[in-house]
């Protein structure tokens, strides 16, 4: 049959597949101005024309001339034809430049050009069902993760993430036991560190180079007394009785989520907390198709469910798994009480106690 075709509905998604592209050269352009220190330099100097830049950060003219162009099509920077100089917005700096603030975005840029450098693998692995595992990409996906996450971490674990668990504050405040499960290069686990001196930590993570990470991270911080870290899958992590055990960001990338909760009831100790933090998503589809559910399901195809499925079991959850589907996971592990507590626009944080 033929359909007939609008040609205004036809040119005005080919401008947007354009938009696409310039979005996905720009994960590259905001990683090359992080790293060359454009942004930083742009926040903290002005205004600047593409030779004052290159200047500023000895670089090649020709590189931050098209960078600046780019970066004002793209609406990052402004441009003032009168005077030929671009500007990074002061909201656009923080967000751009200030690593302390729950906004900071290299990181997430990081991640996802991280992510795209396996693309090859990832559609190989997509015709046959299999995986890849988190250890087998670059560390732009390790180090970008981290950058991602920790600024809200830094923002919300103390003032608001641990307060709203029931009782679990004054636990650390007197000396408790803690496991972080998944717990990368240690971010987290060093927060709680620094905050709690009379509880002890022991963070876990099967991938040894950021378990290396995280060791030397606690020893720069002075936490390493009471801050240890082992190389250990979710299920495998050692200990027991612990009066709270976290896990940010990990559990949709496990291969065997189930069992890794079973793991965490069996730890814990019988009035102990289990703090689980996955991404903002709803229980539908539906409830997804937004920015966040946008990104986030791309790197669920990228990158969460080929490194559930390089594992045993493949479960398989997915980044926009759900409040519904990760309670049934802590329901079948034998948990009986499962609760949302606290939420931002990336993340959920839920109660799990046996």
């Amino acid at each position: 049959m033929t359909v007939a075709i609008d040609a205004d509905k036809l040119m005005g998604f080919v401008f947007k597949a354009v938009d696409e592209v310039g979005a996905t050269l720009n994960a590259a352009l905001v990683v090359m101005g992080d790293r060359l220190g454009y942004y930083q330099v742009l926040a903290d100097q002005g205004p600047a024309t593409p030779t004052e830049l290159a200047e500023r950060t000895s670089t090649d003219e020709h590189y931050t001339r098209e960078w600046l162009n780019a970066q004002a099509a793209g609406g990052i920077v402004e441009y003032d034809a009168g005077t030929g100089r671009y500007t990074l917005p002061p909201e656009h700096a923080v967000a751009m430049t200030d690593p302390s603030s729950p906004a900071y975005l290299p990181g997430f840029f990081q991640i996802a050009l991280g992510t795209l450098q396996h693309t090859t693998d990832t559609i190989e692995a997509a015709r046959s069902g299999a995986g890849v595992g988190w250890h087998e990409h670059t560390s732009d996906v390790h180090v970008g993760c981290e950058r991602f996450f920790r600024p809200s971490y830094n923002a919300n674990l103390l003032p608001s993430w641990l307060p709203a668990l029931d009782g679990v504050v004054e636990k650390l405040q007197q000396g408790a036991t803690v496991a972080d499960i998944g717990c990368g290069h240690g971010s987290s686990t060093i927060l709680m560190a620094e905050a709690f001196p009379r509880s002890t930590f022991v963070g876990s993570d099967y991938h040894q180079a950021s378990i290396e990470t995280a060791r030397l991270r606690a020893a720069d911080a002075g936490v390493s007394d009471r801050a240890s870290f082992e190389v250990a899958a979710a299920d495998r992590f050692s200990g027991s009785g612990f009066d709270l055990v976290t896990t940010f960001d990990a559990l949709h990338d496990m291969g065997d989520p189930v069992g890794a909760a079973r793991h965490v009831r069996d730890a814990l100790a019988a009035d102990g907390t289990w703090m689980l933090v996955e991404p903002m998503a709803g229980d539908h589809v539906e409830d997804n198709l937004n920015p966040v559910g946008r990104a986030y399901y791309g790197f669920s195809t990228l990158l969460c469910t080929p490194a559930s499925l390089s594992q045993p079991v493949g479960l398989a959850l997915g980044t926009q798994a759900g409040p519904a589907r990760i309670r049934d996971v802590t329901k079948a592990a034998g948990f009986t009480r499962f609760r949302t507590v606290a939420e931002t626009p990336f993340n959920l944080v839920f109660e799990v106690r046996p």
